[in-house]
């Protein structure tokens, strides 16, 4: 399984553009940014195609050519610019078969022509099972809401990941559907730092952060061998992230990163 982080930030990145905080500020100066999350999977399994994906992509060194499968966490604006559709279909008819929440798939159709036959929308909903290719994949609660339901995805093949962006401390649920096989990358969003007071029950901080990644490792499908990488990064965390991501045992992810989970 080759996973390729297009993108690590939250909605308005890292650092934000209208902002000139400290950790902005330090952001600018090392050069260093973070744009929404998205992550490609395989070079054809696509998750979360935000409005600056496809400029991931191409920045990367990568194109979204052999893309098939489209998996969608939720509805809002920075996980999903459904006006890729349009632009695929500009060059492209070959088959796209894409996965979401209802409100997310909702706003893919009026992206599509009438009498088109190359893509195919599914509505998905927490606790589903899907075999897509070689995949299984596995629909998870997500605590966040987004127009209504927002979900998070294990998929497994030759090797497993658990995509958990966005969400709030494990939604009820949620441990039950990730499962008791081992995971080898962990994707976890981590938005508010030491921010206690706006890491609430949509979003994670350091503590919140913590606290999921340890009930992962309680229920054995986390060890000292799984890559846990935060991603959706915002300005509310501090330039040190890393030293404090690592100190738990967390890596801090980067855009244009490739995680290679058979070298775990």
């Amino acid at each position: 399984m080759d996973i390729l982080l297009l993108g690590t930030g939250s909605a308005d990145g890292w650092p934000s553009p209208f902002c000139r905080c400290d950790s902005c500020a330090t952001m600018r100066e090392r050069c260093e940014m973070r744009t929404p999350t998205s992550v490609l999977v395989d070079g054809r399994l696509w998750i979360d195609p935000g409005p600056e994906a496809a400029r991931q992509a191409l920045r990367a060194g990568v194109d979204l050519v052999d893309v098939d499968t489209v998996l969608i966490s939720h509805a809002h604006s920075d996980h999903l610019d459904p006006a890729f559709l349009l632009h695929r279909s500009w060059v492209s008819d070959g088959p796209l078969t894409v996965y979401g929440p209802a409100p997310a798939i909702a706003l893919c159709r009026d992206w599509l022509a009438p009498d088109q036959n190359a893509v195919r929308l599914v509505e998905v909903t927490a606790g589903d099972s899907l075999a897509v290719g070689e995949y299984r994949i596995t629909v998870v609660p997500a605590a966040h809401e987004a127009l209504g339901e927002a979900v998070l995805y294990r998929l497994d093949s030759d090797r497993s990941l658990l995509h958990g962006c966005d969400t709030g401390p494990w939604a009820a649920g949620a441990l039950d559907a990730i499962g008791s096989e081992r995971l080898d990358v962990v994707l976890l969003e981590q938005t508010f730092g030491d921010r206690l007071d706006l890491a609430g029950e949509r979003h994670l901080g350091l503590a919140t952060f913590e606290q999921s990644v340890a009930a992962l490792r309680a229920a054995g499908v986390v060890d000292d061998a799984t890559r846990v990488v935060a991603v959706h990064l915002s300005h509310h965390n501090s330039p040190d992230v890393e030293q404090q991501l690592a100190a738990l045992g967390a890596e801090v992810g980067r855009d244009g990163q490739r995680l290679r989970a058979r070298d775990v």
